[in-house]
């Protein structure tokens, strides 16, 4: 599914990925795990298009993306690319419901089409009950598995997640940790998943750690 061959990314004078590898295959779910600083959230911007490398390749889904331009680059990241950040960055303005529509609002989908498959993503992370609230109005467990369902409204190939569970409690970590795994299991979803959280990690599939920006596999 997805696939980078010797990534290297340099800011300035300071090479943060010196040669990344790594392989992640269709309904996996992978963590990527390191210090601060390590570049961790930068490979993971990198694999998800959002930056670009400064030497090496990224293919996603079978499509090389480095070939794409710019405007077929963005129709292709918003079909087959989900994001989960740290901060859910949810639209206060707009309800739950609506902000999970957005995605597919952009991808030129009506808004019946939208809804419908809002409401089905709502039921699936067990929030139907919030589909009318505003994010003000949902605890931050709830905020961020709004996130979560809006990275997938699209039915993207991967979903890419940094940090997804830092700025939440014990328990609603669990809670999110665990709607990754029925998400998988339930809907094929593959996960490449930046995190300092160690019970995470060890649950994925496979780890890896970056240090002095060489990747290398954890046994789990």
């Amino acid at each position: 599914m997805v696939v980078a061959e010797n990534i290297h990314k340099s800011y300035g004078k300071v090479e943060v990925l010196k040669g990344i590898d790594l392989q992640v295959d269709e309904r996996e779910i992978v963590s990527i795990a390191g210090a601060s600083g390590a570049g961790k959230s930068t490979l993971l911007q990198i694999l998800g298009t959002i930056e670009k490398p400064g030497k090496g390749l990224v293919n996603i889904d079978g499509v090389e993306v480095s070939r794409l331009k710019d405007r077929e680059l963005s129709a292709f990241r918003n079909k087959k690319i989900g994001f989960v950040f740290q901060f859910h960055h949810l639209l206060p303005e707009f309800t739950a419901l609506e902000n999970i529509c957005i995605p597919a609002f952009i991808a030129g989908k009506g808004r019946r089409e939208a809804e419908k498959r809002a409401l089905e993503l709502l039921d699936f992370i067990h929030l139907s009950d919030r589909a009318e609230h505003k994010p003000a109005e949902l605890s931050g467990g709830e905020q961020q598995r709004i996130a979560v369902a809006r990275a997938l409204m699209n039915n993207p190939s991967v979903v890419f997640a940094d940090e997804p569970s830092g700025n939440l409690d014990s328990a609603a970590s669990e809670d999110l940790h665990r709607l990754f795994f029925d998400l998988r299991n339930d809907f094929g979803q593959t996960f490449v998943i930046v995190t300092h959280n160690k019970h995470l990690a060890k649950m994925a599939d496979r780890r890896f750690l970056i240090k002095d920006g060489i990747i290398s596999r954890e046994n789990n």
